[in-house]
């Protein structure tokens, strides 16, 4: 019977809360995530005696959210570095000698029955289907969905286990012979060195730690394994019931906008909100792109997914590290040192890439402030002054440290500063124009103002974007969407005359030919073509010059609903073209103004609104 000490259980679950309140200052913005992953594995860290099969929890998100590093710290904070395992598996040639995941554990000195921990990371690589859904041959790793099925994995083949036992006779034989001939033998001459003993406690699941193993006569290694062989349990597969298995990865499919990995303009709390909408569903559905649908059922149902970070998380973070950086500079060089928030503001403009998490930050945060400071600091110290105030002047881009009086101006611009500076004031004034007028059509369209409106973006190339909100797609809205993929290269030929409308509409016109086709081949919503006509498989193709015709036709049409609109509300256009081009982003607020200057009256709808027809009142409306 299972005995169970209630002391010990009240002591473990204190180090479970003391490292729940730790973990949540060390990270920003996934409160959330510690405390469902503390909650998960609760039962396993306060009664590993009563599980039967491993707790699995899987962490899933973009890359820069602490996946990793959340739990090499909740390692450290619940005492088990010495039962922990971190493993990346990958199906490429080359990636790893071992070719079990049995070797990679035992590897890590975790062999035996008890409670541990098993970080699998990384985990995307490790696909077991291609890109066409077809089974990849798999050499390595089998013993990874055994593992995750019953927690049990083989132990090392019966023959190395005879092999080690035959070496130490041969060992205490040849001792014998050198003794027997008469030798001088030393004092420890053949005793258990470090290989042997970790070999010996690996294989056989030994409780003794190798300090107490080195230096045992070859007569206890024969004995410990005579007695094992005895027992016949070294024999029997490995049980970790009592493990903590701890899967993480990036899935690209799930986090869509994983891709913009260049993206500093797009606001923070827009990817948040698309990233809050992120369910288990749609990771199991990215799931059975990279593995087989009985592999995906091995994951369980423990999902936590990262939201990324928005707008706070990231400007907490920052405060945080310049907090961090003032008390290192007090402690180390007894110097007080004040930052002003501009300091702040220019490492979030500069640092802040909202796809790749925290990573950026922090090596703008060494770019612009530590490495500048250092400079500061000798100064201070070779005057024997005892305070600096640092602080940035956006307007003339400069540094400013006060040095107890002594002022130093150091010329500074933004490495991301820069690129937004570079972009050509025509090129602006013609991006200007062709952003508006997708605003301008989304607003009349939906009656709503976009998440963002930027002309002006940190790019070596010119470039803006109109951000709207998510659209469900109805036979309407389709429609709706593609006159405004129309409208920006349309809006320039209104402005600036057919000859001088620029080829920034190349990626619009792609993308609503897209649309159209769909609209027409795919999903019927022309009358006069019924059929699915994206079905490109034999024996279904058919003849799509038919339906060509008809989708040149159906954007025609809308080409000139389109202009007709833009034409009516030319003044709108023109305001907010002139708007944006001084500014070069303007926020919804600012295009709220602007709109209703021009009687077009709007609403602000907040990061994550979906755009989405009132199906339950029209099914109301209905009687029975």
């Amino acid at each position: 019977m299972i005995q169970i000490s209630l002391t010990e259980i009240k002591k473990k679950k204190q180090t479970v809360e003391k490292a729940r309140i730790i973990l949540k200052k060390e990270f920003v913005g996934i409160d959330q995530i510690i405390d469902s992953l503390l909650d998960y594995i609760e039962v396993w860290y306060l009664m590993p005696e009563i599980l039967t099969r491993p707790v699995i929890v899987n962490l899933w998100g973009m890359t820069g959210v602490g996946k990793t590093d959340l739990i090499r710290k909740m390692v450290k904070l619940l005492d088990y570095q010495d039962r922990f395992a971190e493993i990346e598996l990958s199906n490429l040639e080359g990636s790893s000698w071992e070719k079990s995941v049995s070797g990679l554990i035992e590897k890590n000195g975790i062999a035996d029955e008890k409670p541990s921990i098993i970080l699998f990371d990384e985990i995307q690589r490790f696909n077991t289907i291609d890109v066409d859904g077809k089974p990849l041959l798999q050499s390595k790793f089998t013993d990874f969905w055994e593992l995750l099925s019953d927690g049990k994995l083989a132990r090392k083949q019966k023959e190395d286990l005879d092999y080690q036992l035959y070496s130490m006779m041969a060992q205490q034989k040849d001792l014998a012979t050198r003794k027997a001939n008469g030798e001088e033998i030393l004092p420890n001459t053949n005793n258990m060195g470090l290989w042997e003993a970790r070999e010996l406690k690996r294989m056989l699941g030994l409780d003794e730690t190798l300090d107490e193993l080195i230096g045992m006569s070859p007569d206890s290694g024969i004995s410990f394994i005579q007695d094992a062989k005895k027992k016949k349990k070294i024999y029997e597969p490995v049980s970790y019931a009592k493990s903590l298995i701890i899967i993480s990865g990036n899935l690209d499919e799930a986090f869509n906008m994983a891709g913009a990995t260049s993206e500093t303009d797009i606001d923070a709390d827009i990817f948040n909100a698309f990233t809050k909408k992120i369910t288990m569903v749609d990771v199991k559905n990215s799931l059975t792109r990279k593995f087989r649908p009985e592999q995906v059922a091995r994951f369980g149902n423990i999902h936590l997914i990262y939201n990324s970070l928005n707008k706070k998380n990231f400007v907490e973070l920052i405060s945080k590290e310049m907090k961090r950086i003032i008390v290192d500079t007090q402690s180390n060089f007894g110097i007080t040192l004040t930052i002003d928030s501009s300091i702040n503001d220019l490492v979030y403009r500069n640092g802040v890439f909202p796809v790749q998490g925290v990573r950026p930050v922090f090596s703008s945060i060494v770019d612009i402030v530590e490495t500048n400071l250092s400079k500061y600091l000798y100064k201070c110290i070779m005057a024997g002054n005892k305070r600096i105030s640092m602080g940035f002047d956006r307007a003339n881009n400069l540094l400013i440290a006060d040095i107890d009086g002594d002022i130093t101006k150091t010329p500074y611009t933004g490495r991301v500063d820069k690129i937004r500076e570079s972009n050509q004031h025509n090129a602006i004034a013609n991006i200007s124009v062709h952003e508006s007028g997708h605003a301008v059509i989304y607003m009349l369209l939906f009656g709503l103002v976009p998440l963002q409106l930027k002309s002006r973006l940190a790019n070596s190339y010119a470039g803006g974007f109109t951000f709207p909100h998510e659209i469900h797609e109805t036979k309407q809205n389709i429609i709706h969407k593609i006159m405004i993929y129309l409208a920006g290269g349309l809006a320039e030929e209104l402005v600036f005359g057919d000859e001088f409308v620029s080829v920034g509409r190349g990626n619009d016109w792609e993308k609503l030919t897209q649309l159209t086709l769909d609209y027409i081949r795919k999903y019927g919503f022309s009358n006069d073509f019924q059929a699915n006509y994206a079905l490109d498989q034999y024996p279904y193709t058919m003849n799509k010059n038919i339906t060509d015709s008809a989708a040149e036709s159906l954007i025609n049409e809308l080409t000139k609903k389109t202009k007709d609109l833009l034409f009516e509300y030319k003044s709108l256009l023109l305001e907010l073209s002139s708007a944006l081009n001084e500014s070069g982003s303007l926020l919804p607020k600012d295009i709220q103004t602007i709109a209703k200057n021009n009687t077009v009256s709007t609403e602000i709808k907040e990061e994550g609104f979906l755009i989405i027809d009132n199906y339950s009142e029209k099914l109301s409306n209905h009687e029975c």
